[in-house]
């Protein structure tokens, strides 16, 4: 880089930062039975829950989906690339669910999980794959319901693709029917510490931080300072 090509550079390092900085992020704690949308397009005067009954906040988006009967993390924006950056499955950005399933998941489940099963729409991407304890969060209302003779446990599965109900079609692949599906995070942004139907403002760390290592790996400033072009 030339001496005189550091200040546009610098211009728009500190553009690019100051919209990852500015663009207005939203976490919500989506409950059971609400839609993934601020209108509900179905049934005139349907009494379904949307988004607009939680989330006051004009001029936000959803980014991705998370289905009605499922629960946990959505993120909202206002800014488009960065909805894209979260939604689009080219980015293949990790989501982590925890999910409740029906019976005592096996070892082989789970390594075929971390293998990749085949569903109609093709074989999926190795997905991360564990038993966990069964996490200390919100009630669920309604509660699920279990058939008392069959034990059930939880899963902690991390995907990178956002095919269409593909987590409760991958347990139910490998014979663990989903009970209920919790989406904890979604990239560096996670449902941690919110309550449920709570909210909570975010930041893009994602692309302060691309913004940054633009900076630092095409020499614009080592240790906070500029560096001395033009030798």
């Amino acid at each position: 880089m030339r001496a005189n090509d550091v200040p546009s550079a610098l211009s728009y390092l500190e553009a690019a930062a100051t919209v990852a900085v500015m663009s207005r992020l939203i976490l919500f704690n989506k409950p059971y039975g609400v839609l993934p949308q601020f209108t509900d397009t179905g049934t005139a005067g349907s009494p379904r829950p949307t988004l607009s009954d939680y989330v006051d906040v004009p001029g936000v988006y959803p980014a991705g989906r998370l289905d009605m009967d499922s629960e946990g993390l959505m993120l909202l924006t206002d800014d488009g690339r960065l909805q894209a950056r979260i939604s689009d499955p080219k980015y293949k950005m990790p989501k982590t669910y925890l999910v409740q399933v029906e019976g005592e998941v096996t070892e082989e489940a789970l390594a075929a999980l971390r293998k990749g099963v085949r569903l109609k729409d093709g074989v999926t991407l190795p997905a991360e794959a564990e038993r966990i304890a069964e996490p200390q969060i919100w009630p669920r209302n309604p509660p699920v319901r279990f058939r008392k003779t069959v034990p059930d446990c939880w899963v902690k599965l991390t995907i990178n693709e956002g095919r269409n109900r593909q987590v409760r079609r991958m347990t139910a692949a490998v014979g663990f029917p989903t009970l209920r599906l919790v989406r904890w995070s979604v990239g560096d942004w996670a449902v941690e510490g919110l309550g449920q139907s709570g909210w909570r403002e975010g930041r893009d760390l994602a692309g302060i931080r691309a913004c940054l290592w633009w900076g630092w790996s095409d020499g614009i400033f080592r240790n906070g300072r500029i560096c001395n072009y033009g030798g």
